[in-house]
C-alpha cells in the first residue's frame, strides 16, 4: 500500500534529576556534597531509510519517544544518558510542525539524519552549588524536561520530470512505454489510482526519472477527486509534462484542458505555475479534428512553451521528446524546491528566558507564573535556608524581585510562586 502521508507524535527523554548527597566515608573529616549530575534525556532524530518507500508503517504506530535519563547519585556519579530515538523514513519526506505548519526537515539526501527534538538536559548535582560560604547545600536541580510535538510526515516523490493532465490522457501509457515501469492500464478515469516511477535511459547514456502524478481534475486543489492528494508529488520535480488529449474522442477541447490544470497548480502553489513545461499532444494516432491540435498549438507559442506530437499507444514522435527532455534537465540545476524555516532549539539560559514569567493580582495575593519561575522552582528546597538564598538570587537574575516593585507590593503581601505561598519582605 503506498502511503504518503501521516501524523504522528514525538516526545524527547526527561533529563535525570542531580543526586544531593554528602561524602561520608571513614577517616574522612568534612567530605563535603558530591551529588552527581543526572543523565542526559535522549533526543528524537530522523533519518533516511534506503530500504522504505512509503509511509505506511506510521499508520499503526503513533507516537514514538526517547528515553529518559537516570538520576544522578552520591560520590559525584552521573546518571547514565537516555538512548537517542532515530526515526527511520524514506527518502524524500518532509517533517511539518502539526501546530505551526512549519518545515522542519527536509529529508531528500541519501543518509540525511536530521536532529528534531533535543533531549532535556540532566540537572546538577548539589556538588555543583558549594562555595565558600554555603559549604553543605542541600539542594540539586531536576532534569529538564523533554520535548513533545505532534509532526505531519509528508512523503514528496524525488523525481526529475512530472507526467501531468487530465485522467485517461495516456500519461500511464507514456510511462510504460519509455521505461520499465508497469503501471495499469485499462480504458476508463482514473484507472491509476497512486503515483508510478520509473526511469529513462536515453540512447546517448543518460537517464532520469519520471513520475507519473495521477488524478489531477479541477477542483483538485481544493480536495476534489485524487489530485490533492498527489498534487505534492509535483512540487519536487523540476521539469513538467503536460499530456494533453487531442484526439476528440472523448469530446474534450485541449486548450480548455490546458488552461484548468494550469490553473490548478496555481491554486496549489504559485512556485509549480513558474515551473518549466512542456506541452505532450498525445494520441495524434486517433486525431479527428486537426483544429483541435492547432489551436493548443496557437495557444503554446502564446504562452512561449514547447509542444510535442506524439502518440504513446505507437511510439510515434517520443524519441524527439525524450531528447529534449534530457536537453533541458541538463539546463535545469538541482536546487532545494522547498523553503525551509530553521528550527528552534530548546537551550535554557536566564537571558533568553528573562521574560518568562507572568505578575497578576486576584483577591489580595500576587501570582508568579511562568516557565522560567517554574524551573527555578523544581530546583530549590523550601525547608533549606541556602536554597531559599539561591531561590532569591535566580529570582533577581531573572527580574522577578524588580517587577514586583513596579507592581507596588508591600511588606508582608502573599506572593504564589507557581503554587508555593510565600510572604514577601525586603
Amino acid at each position: 500500500m503506498f502511503t504518503d502521508y501521516a501524523k504522528i507524535i514525538i516526545k524527547s527523554g526527561d533529563g535525570g534529576n542531580g543526586a544531593v548527597s554528602f561524602r561520608r566515608e571513614k577517616y574522612v573529616a568534612a567530605g563535603g556534597p558530591d551529588g552527581g549530575d543526572g543523565g542526559r534525556g535522549g533526543s528524537v532524530y530522523f533519518v533516511v531509510d534506503p530500504d522504505s518507500n512509503t509511509l505506511v508503517d506510521f499508520r499503526f504506530k503513533k507516537k514514538f519517544k526517547a528515553e529518559n535519563g537516570n538520576n544522578g547519585e552520591g560520590a559525584r556519579r552521573y546518571g547514565k544518558s537516555g538512548e537517542d530515538l532515530y526515526v527511520k523514513v524514506p527518502q524524500g519526506t518532509i517533517v511539518k510542525d502539526a501546530e505551526t505548519g512549519k518545515i522542519l526537515a527536509d529529508l531528500s539526501e541519501k543518509e540525511q539524519t536530521e536532529l528534531i527534538l533535543p533531549g532535556g538536559r540532566g540537572g546538577k548535582g548539589n556538588c555543583h552549588f558549594a562555595t565558600s560560604t554555603r559549604q553543605a547545600p542541600r539542594f540539586s536541580q531536576d532534569g529538564e524536561k523533554g520535548m513533545e510535538k505532534e509532526v505531519i510526515l509528508e512523503l514528496k516523490l524525488l523525481a526529475d520530470v512530472g507526467l501531468i493532465g487530465f485522467p485517461n490522457v495516456g500519461k500511464s501509457t507514456f510511462l510504460s512505454r519509455t521505461t520499465s515501469a508497469t503501471p495499469k492500464i485499462a480504458d476508463y478515469h482514473f484507472t491509476t489510482l497512486e503515483p508510478n516511477l520509473g526511469v529513462v535511459k536515453s540512447e546517448y547514456g543518460d537517464s532520469f526519472v519520471i513520475a507519473d502524478i495521477p488524478g489531477i481534475i479541477e477542483g483538485a486543489s481544493n480536495g476534489t477527486g485524487l489530485g490533492l492528494q498527489f498534487l505534492r508529488h509535483i512540487e519536487r520535480t523540476r521539469l513538467l509534462l503536460h499530456v494533453i488529449d487531442v484526439s476528440g474522442i472523448e469530446g474534450r477541447i485541449p486548450v480548455e484542458d490546458f488552461k484548468i490544470i494550469n490553473d490548478e497548480l496555481k491554486s496549489y502553489s504559485e512556485k509549480l505555475s513558474t515551473r518549466k513545461q512542456i506541452i505532450v499532444a498525445n494520441k495524434i494516432d486517433a486525431m479527428q479534428d486537426e483544429a483541435l491540435y492547432n489551436d493548443l498549438e496557437e495557444l503554446a507559442k502564446k504562452n512561449n512553451m514547447e509542444i510535442f506530437k506524439i502518440s504513446a499507444a505507437t511510439g510515434e514522435g517520443i524519441s524527439s521528446l525524450l531528447k529534449r527532455v534530457t536537453d533541458a534537465l541538463k539546463e535545469l540545476p538541482k536546487e532545494n524546491l522547498l523553503d525551509i524555516d530553521m528550527r528552534e532549539r530548546k537551550v535554557y539560559t536566564l537571558e533568553e528566558e528573562k521574560e518568562g514569567f507572568t505578575i497578576t493580582r486576584k483577591d489580595g495575593i500576587i501570582y508568579i507564573d511562568g516557565p522560567a519561575v517554574d524551573k527555578i522552582m523544581r530546583r530549590v528546597n523550601l525547608d533549606d535556608n541556602e536554597s531559599m538564598y539561591y531561590f532569591q538570587k535566580c529570582l533577581d537574575s531573572l527580574g522577578v524581585n524588580e517587577q514586583l516593585r513596579k507592581e507596588g507590593v508591600l511588606e508582608g503581601d502573599t506572593v504564589n510562586i507557581c503554587g508555593w505561598e510565600l510572604e514577601w519582605y525586603d
